[in-house]
């Protein structure tokens, strides 16, 4: 069903100039012009570099009554519309103005004629031809307002990445295609590593990141940048399974006999020991998590760390005799000063 048209009137218009006082702007006005999905019509000015300084005053046409008592008159036209001047050049770049008011007029008077999936279909095509990665780098912050650090560090990464692919040129939505995302699966396969580090990412690490791309193609699938969710058209790069190192009962007693100057580093490292706690949850650990249990035991309330889901974590008393004293302010961080984004445990080797 075709709408009613819009009368969007394209009209070449003079603008006095600020620092010449024999000097004018010739620019474009078009009103009433109405965005998609408001109901406000705006008036859209598009200025046009040219000036000129001998404009023919219509006399018998008052523009406006100045304080003084004076009068500004309207731009003289010819009978197609032009503004009239003395000045050869100034009359080409008035029939240059006019020639750009006929294309805006062309334009809006075409655009009135357009379905509403018309109009979609035109949005989508100007959707498409926008640059994926710069999408995907605009997206980190808005996506995670509230993440951790590292993943928002993963994100940018992701990102670096995602420019060394494309040696910097624009990955148009509309060139992504499976064939296009193998070659980025291959590509963070043996992707450098970051800053001044020699050789490449590891296989796990290649698997968090194309997550993270198939991420980005899932959110650009629902801001409608894409038409196909492109995520679930490829698989992700499968991880390897890595033996985790773990202490044993005697390096933990040499550890514990080991001098450590960190006195806070020194105990939440044993604090992990004890819990399995990693240290991205124990450097947010608050007091206001711990609570008594029914037999007089601690527990830890993991649901307020990570997760919406409640769980609970008992402690020994030996953990919880690490963490201090427990002040009255229970916002107060437990092990405050713990900077160091990973608890470093080093073992001495073993004596033959």
């Amino acid at each position: 069903m075709r709408k009613a048209l819009v009368n969007t009137k394209v009209t070449v218009k003079l603008r006095k100039s600020v620092h010449h006082a024999d000097e004018w702007y010739l620019f474009i006005e078009s009103y009433p012009v109405y965005k998609r999905g408001e109901a406000k019509a705006k008036r859209v000015i598009e200025a046009l570099n040219r000036t000129i300084s001998t404009p023919v005053w219509d006399v018998s046409s008052v523009a406006r009554i100045l304080p003084d008592g004076s009068f500004n008159y309207k731009p003289k036209r010819d009978m197609n519309g032009i503004i009239q001047c003395k000045s050869r050049l100034d009359q080409e770049a008035c029939i240059y103005a006019d020639n750009v008011r006929k294309m805006r007029q062309h334009e809006y008077d075409s655009m009135a004629l357009y379905s509403d999936r018309e109009l979609e279909i035109m949005e989508q095509k100007e959707r498409s031809a926008q640059d994926f990665i710069k999408y995907f780098n605009d997206i980190i912050y808005k996506r995670h307002p509230n993440s951790s650090d590292a993943i928002i560090v993963n994100w940018c990464r992701v990102g670096e990445l995602l420019r060394i692919y494309s040696e910097g040129k624009p990955l148009p939505f509309k060139n992504i295609s499976v064939r296009v995302l193998e070659d980025i699966k291959m590509f963070l396969l043996r992707a450098p590593l970051g800053g001044r580090k020699k050789g490449t990412i590891s296989r796990n690490t290649a698997s968090t990141y194309f997550s993270i791309v198939k991420a980005g193609l899932k959110q650009a699938f629902i801001d409608e940048f894409l038409t196909i969710d492109m995520s679930a058209k490829v698989k992700g790069i499968p991880t390897e399974d890595k033996v985790r190192a773990t202490l044993s009962l005697e390096e933990v007693k040499r550890l514990a006999e080991t001098p450590c100057e960190n006195e806070v580093l020194r105990r939440a490292s044993f604090f992990s020991i004890l819990t399995g706690l990693r240290h991205i949850d124990i450097s947010k650990l608050k007091w206001k998590y711990f609570s008594q249990t029914s037999n007089g035991g601690w527990r830890i309330d993991l649901s307020q760390i990570k997760t919406k889901k409640d769980a609970y974590l008992p402690i020994s008393d030996q953990a919880l005799s690490l963490c201090g004293e427990h002040p009255e302010d229970e916002e107060q961080l437990v092990f405050a000063g713990l900077q160091s984004k990973r608890i470093g445990i080093h073992v001495l080797p073993q004596k033959n």
